[in-house]
C-alpha cells in the first residue's frame, strides 16, 4: 500500500536545502518611486548561466488535480534553478526530494505553499511538476532556455511513491 503524507507548511527554514520561498513576509524591503512601492528585493538565486543559458519568463497554467493524487514521478533541470510564482490567489503543492546520490532522488517532502508564496528550486533539485490545488492556477515561470539537456524526469518504484489528499483550506 502506497503512503499518504501529510505535508508541512512551507517555510524558508524548512525548504531552505531545496531552493528559496519567495515571499514578502518577514523579508526587509525599502521604499522606492517617491515612496509609493515597497521594493522587496533579491528574494531568490536565479541560477541560468550554464552551457550559455538566458532567462525566461513565461506563465504555466495548471489544472487542479484530483486526490487523493499519487506522486508517481519526479524531474530536475541540472543546468538551471526554476522560480514559480503563483498568481492566480491560490494555494498549491510542492513536492522536492532529498538527493540520494547523482542520479536517484531520496526521501520526498511535501509541502504545501499559501497563496503569497513562491518557490525557486535550486538547480539539480528533484521535483515534482506543478501540482495545483482548488482551481486552475496561473503561475509567473523563470528558469532557463538555452543548449544542453535540462530536464531529466524519473518514474518512483512502488516503495517511493505517496499519496497526497486535498487539504482542507487551499486558498
Amino acid at each position: 500500500m502506497i503512503p499518504e503524507v501529510k505535508p508541512a507548511l512551507l517555510k524558508p527554514d524548512n525548504f531552505s536545502s531545496f531552493g528559496d520561498v519567495i515571499q514578502t513576509e518577514a523579508m526587509p524591503a525599502f521604499a522606492i518611486n517617491e515612496g509609493t512601492t515597497l521594493r522587496f528585493n533579491d528574494l531568490a538565486e536565479i541560477d541560468i548561466s550554464d552551457d550559455d543559458g538566458k532567462a525566461i519568463v513565461s506563465i504555466f497554467r495548471g489544472q487542479p488535480r484530483k486526490f487523493p493524487f499519487e506522486i508517481r514521478m519526479l524531474e530536475r533541470h541540472p543546468l538551471g534553478s526554476q522560480a514559480f510564482i503563483p498568481l492566480s490567489g491560490l494555494s498549491y503543492f510542492v513536492v522536492v526530494a532529498d538527493q540520494a546520490d547523482s542520479d536517484r532522488p531520496g526521501r520526498i517532502q511535501c509541502f504545501l505553499a499559501t497563496k503569497s508564496q513562491g518557490v525557486n528550486y535550486r538547480k539539480g533539485i528533484w521535483h515534482h511538476p506543478l501540482i495545483a490545488i482548488g482551481g486552475i492556477s496561473d503561475f509567473l515561470i523563470i528558469d532557463r532556455s538555452g543548449p544542453g539537456e535540462n530536464l531529466e524526469e524519473i518514474k518512483l518504484p512502488l516503495d517511493k511513491r505517496l499519496i497526497l489528499t486535498e487539504p482542507e483550506s487551499f486558498s
